[in-house]
């Protein structure tokens, strides 16, 4: 009579698990893990949200996570080339922000609280600043990507940092001179601004571990995969962050529209 158990063990075996293998296999095991949730919260949302653009943004983020499904199998058969592994990227930044508005559209404060509203007449709007924010800091992690799956060369994304720093700064400082009274509003603008200087300290670790001392790495060093990976995480919380506190803006600090008026109207004297 066969040993069945050791029959099937020498049919069967699952290949050690060590260095990129384990990592790799890890990654795609949170990322079912991620997908699951994701159905069972598109789900849960289109039943019991009231809603509709909600009801929607829940499929819209199973939509991001199927789409990162495809990408991460084309990036696996083409071995990694550059454009899909960092479409890849941007779209996994891309469900994050997403599932922190979620996040937020679902919470108590959002649902139960009257909103305090000011009307921003300054130009360019607070509005108009984080969205640019949000743009700019798109447009870095796109140039990171391509930088770290050798598609591009480090300089792009070093020189839209200084882009980004400005920008970022900028907005930061506007809401919190001009609207630190409302909380909603100074939360996360002191979030983005911290973020913003912890992911300098962070970038300038990883250019160091990265560039000037592991260019002739044969395989990446422990430094540097710790400086990248932080950098890429802290990245994808400045970025929530920044979706967050344009939304908080659209809705606690409006634009201020100039109504069209008759010349008469508006200069009773020339009448």
């Amino acid at each position: 009579m066969p040993d069945w158990p050791t029959s099937f063990g020498s049919w069967y075996k699952i290949p050690k698990l060590v260095g990129g293998v384990k990592f790799e296999h890890t990654h795609r095991m949170i990322a079912q893990g991620a997908g699951l949730l994701t159905i069972i919260l598109a789900v849960w949302t289109w039943r019991a949200e009231k809603r509709r653009w909600l009801r929607v943004l829940g499929f819209a983020a199973l939509g991001t996570v199927i789409a990162q499904g495809i990408l991460g199998g084309i990036t696996v058969l083409f071995y990694l080339p550059p454009a899909v592994s960092s479409a890849h990227a941007a779209l996994a930044q891309t469900f994050f922000s997403i599932a922190v508005a979620m996040a937020l559209f679902t919470g108590k404060k959002w649902v139960e609280e009257q909103p305090r509203v000011e009307f921003d007449p300054r130009r360019p709007s607070l509005v108009t600043l984080t969205l640019l924010s949000v743009f700019v800091l798109y447009v870095q992690l796109i140039l990171g990507a391509m930088f770290r799956h050798h598609g591009l060369s480090w300089w792009p994304h070093l020189a839209n940092a200084v882009v980004v720093s400005f920008v970022l700064a900028w907005t930061a400082v506007r809401a919190l001179t001009v609207y630190s009274q409302i909380e909603a509003v100074r939360r996360p603008a002191i979030l983005m601004l911290s973020l913003v200087i912890a992911q300098l300290c962070l970038g300038f670790t990883a250019f160091l571990t990265r560039v000037a001392w592991g260019r002739d790495a044969v395989q990446p060093e422990l430094p540097m995969v710790m400086a990248t990976v932080a950098h890429v995480a802290v990245g994808a919380l400045l970025l929530a962050s920044t979706v967050i506190l344009a939304i908080q803006v659209w809705r606690h600090v409006p634009v201020a529209f100039e109504e069209s008026l008759p010349e008469a109207e508006r200069n009773p004297s020339a009448a």
